[in-house]
């Protein structure tokens, strides 16, 4: 089954130096992106880190440092890897949880504003796991009949993720919709705020800390309580994303509260005219 597509998506694999969202790096990415007339592209860049890559984790991807001494770091590709994915949904395999948090991570650190409040995050491991519960092995050969050579090879593991989402599609036609707004929300685990889930959504819709003492209370109120958290938080070893939705998430508090002090001083002085007037 081809993809529904309104808008440009972008399915997209990271190879990196580990696991550690708000510190590891990227060694390779790849990305294939499909455009709502069905033309594709595909590129994938090797990224010198600018840090060790440790052993255990070239013998998963292969990737070590002698082979990316020589290749451009993230800022040099920052521009071209940030104009290809713009304006496009996002898709991965435990992409939600991982690449785009460290994607993420990459691009606020060279200084480019990476926002996602308009696009669709499809990750087609949680459909996966909500459906049958496997690897992306096991994936590729349950929905595609394919054995996956290369796996952890950033090429291999995009192109894969790629045909197992129209696979699914065609699997599941009573259970799934062809359309990014339904698969983004049935990948989605949980409402998250930020990609790290240190901020979620409650069940009305408000904004609440997932973390530390104040855990299951609402951002407006630790703002207003206890002012000084915010400033704990932001100097914390925290995502730059995380920060960056915190950052948001005060200022609009602030905001908030100068408009209501308006609108109280603006009603404490039609109260005083009103009563001037009466007298009169």
């Amino acid at each position: 089954m081809e993809l529904k597509l309104t808008r440009p998506i972008c399915f997209f694999d990271l190879e990196t130096t580990g696991v550690k969202v708000a510190e590891d790096r990227i060694v390779e990415i790849s990305i294939l992106k499909e455009n709502p007339n069905g033309t594709k592209e595909s590129k994938t860049w090797l990224v010198n880190p600018e840090m060790p890559i440790p052993a255990e984790t070239t013998a998963i991807h292969h990737i070590d440092d002698a082979k990316v001494a020589n290749e451009p770091t993230f800022k040099d590709l920052a521009p071209e890897i940030h104009a290809m994915i713009k304006g496009c949904d996002l898709a991965g395999f435990n992409s939600n949880k991982f690449d785009v948090p460290l994607l993420a991570e990459e691009f606020l650190r060279v200084g480019i504003d990476f926002d996602l409040e308009e696009n669709k995050l499809i990750d087609i491991q949680n459909i996966f796991h909500k459906m049958e519960q496997r690897t992306l092995v096991a994936a590729y050969k349950f929905y595609c009949e394919k054995d996956l050579t290369n796996a952890h090879s950033a090429s291999a593991d995009t192109l894969a993720t790629y045909e197992i989402l129209k696979a699914q599609l065609d699997k599941y036609p009573g259970d799934l919709e062809n359309n990014m707004d339904f698969l983004s929300e049935f990948s989605s685990r949980g409402k998250n705020v930020d990609f790290a889930g240190f901020i979620r959504y409650n069940d009305k819709g408000e904004e609440v800390l997932n973390i530390g003492k104040h855990k299951g209370k609402r951002m407006v109120d630790i703002f207003e309580q206890e002012p000084g958290y915010y400033g704990w938080m932001m100097g914390a070893d925290f995502p730059l994303y995380t920060k960056k939705t915190l950052e948001k998430l005060f200022k609009k508090h602030k905001e908030d509260k100068e408009a209501a002090n308006k609108k109280s001083e603006s009603e404490k002085l039609s109260d005083l005219m009103n009563k001037f007037n009466s007298r009169s």
